[in-house]
């Protein structure tokens, strides 16, 4: 059959439902207890009399005997009933199972006990119709396009999805958890911004009828929770969405939940320590274990995590100076390393012949970050690549920045923070000439910000982590991870 005449016949279903009586879409349920703890809990619920209500999975009639398998969130139970003498009002008997259909929602009275064959059961007369269903939930459902269209179509039929879910929830609790046990206070700050920054990404504008004025949407937290420092706060933190109008792929998402933190009178050497052990925190809450199989790698994070300069990894793997590069070099090695399947070899080259030099480092860096196990420290980014992070005391030339390297990939970004007011301003207006200069990526100037940093802001230590995190030691994709990931339209 059809989609179309599955429907029709659910729909003639519903006009004899409503012939009878029967209101297929009531406003409340009298659950009272849920199907784990009739399962869980029979030696006590036995006997008893109990209201269970959820999504029909399977009906089976032998006779005058009904069994329906009923599923809510917690679990599943056989709903028993046989025919009875008489009709309920307003209730559907053994003989109306016929009106009934897989994926409709009721709600079952019965009393608790087991069948002849030993299962675990609510014997019941009657249900009540929660919800008609007028479409069939597919047996399988296993197109990733239709998959993520259809979230909710998804979840029920690959409940694992809904459990990742769940676990993608106690990842951002155990985050909060970690942060108010270490005295950092939450405060959510603007999705809107006048300047945008924080981050090396191409913002989404929008445009606010009120103050007849367009508006960015936020690409990253920093630089409001920097400006919670100055107005006198600590210990600070926000957890929320942020947006990058970039591509999608297995790492990134336009849209994605990202967290961000700034401790007072601390540097990135405080930083490393705390946000090591909040890692690992966050790991065990989740998972249970400090130990994965991610991207071909075997990771494992019950370990102090070494630290590696980033100019000596780019000297080691390609015989890079960060402090001196040779732009043809840069270029060379990602046309030999990192052929870009969607361009031609041409394309790609005068691509990279237009990207700003300290890009071109930071592709190099990635080829080698790609290739990269773990767990390990990055320290000591260039200057021109971190233009919100404190110059390093013993080497002016880099910052006091740190990403950990885990399975391939960046988990996080931190660094003690920039707070000389002019220097950021000089910071500032190197990145807006690069994108006055065609550089969609490089930092705006935000001349308030820099006004903030001219009454005082303390020295400080800022930490952020995007769920990217959830999705490596998940070992999914990012569009796996999220409950509805961003489609291009379509309706059917």
């Amino acid at each position: 059959m059809l989609l179309e005449d599955y429907r029709n016949e659910r729909l003639r279903k519903l006009s004899e439902l409503r012939d009878k009586g029967i209101e297929p879409y009531p406003s409340k349920s009298e659950r009272n207890t849920k199907i784990s703890d009739v399962v869980d809990h029979f030696d006590e619920k036995k006997g008893q009399e109990v209201v269970v209500a959820g999504r029909i999975v399977a009906i089976r009639s032998f006779g005058k005997l009904v069994f329906i398998k009923l599923r809510d969130y917690s679990g599943e139970v056989q709903i028993f009933m046989k025919a009875a003498d008489e009709a309920s009002e307003g209730l559907l008997g053994a003989k109306d199972v016929r009106l009934l259909d897989l994926g409709d929602f009721i709600e079952a009275k019965g009393t608790v006990d087991k069948s002849q064959t030993g299962e675990i059961s609510v014997f019941a007369d009657f249900v009540k119709l929660l919800t008609k269903s007028l479409r069939p939930l597919p047996e399988k459902f296993e197109n990733k396009e239709e998959r993520y269209r259809r979230r909710y179509v998804d979840m029920n039929v690959n409940p694992e999805v809904r459990e990742r879910l769940v676990r993608r929830s106690k990842f951002w609790q155990a985050t909060r958890d970690f942060m108010n046990q270490h005295g950092f206070i939450e405060v959510n700050i603007p999705v809107l911004e006048h300047t945008t920054g924080g981050a090396d990404a191409t913002p989404f504008v929008t445009h606010m009828n009120a103050l007849d004025e367009d508006f960015y949407l936020r690409i990253s937290h920093e630089l409001p929770l920097k400006r919670l420092l100055g107005g006198g706060f600590e210990k600070v933190y926000d957890i929320g969405p942020r947006f990058r109008n970039e591509g999608v792929d297995d790492e990134h998402l336009p849209e994605h939940i990202a967290f961000e933190s700034y401790a007072a009178y601390e540097n990135y050497e405080d930083g490393m320590k705390l946000y090591e052990e909040m890692i690992k925190y966050v790991a065990r809450e989740t998972w249970g274990t400090l130990k994965f199989r991610v991207n071909g790698f075997d990771i494992d994070l019950d370990c102090e995590w070494p630290r590696i300069k980033y100019a000596d990894l780019l000297r080691e793997k390609f015989d890079v100076d960060v402090f001196d590069p040779n732009r043809e070099q840069l270029i060379q090695i990602l046309l030999d390393n990192w052929y870009a399947k969607d361009l031609s070899r041409d394309d790609f080259k005068r691509k990279l012949e237009n990207t700003s030099t300290p890009h071109l480092i930071d592709d190099v860096w990635k080829l080698i970050r790609k290739t990269s196990a773990g767990p390990y420290w990055l320290i000591e980014e260039p200057l021109s690549l971190s233009p919100l992070a404190k110059k390093s005391v013993e080497n002016p030339l880099v910052t006091e920045r740190f990403h950990p390297i885990i399975a391939g990939t960046e988990m996080g970004n931190g660094f003690s923070e920039l707070n000389d007011p002019l220097d950021q301003l000089a910071r500032f207006k190197e990145q807006q000439a690069a994108r006055d200069a065609g550089d969609e990526e490089a930092q705006m100037l935000d001349m308030d910000f820099v006004e903030m940093l001219e009454y005082g802001m303390p020295p400080a230590c800022g930490w952020g982590n995007s769920e990217r995190n959830f999705w490596l030691l998940e070992g999914v994709p990012g569009r796996e991870a999220v409950p509805f990931p961003t489609m291009k339209s379509k309706e059917d």
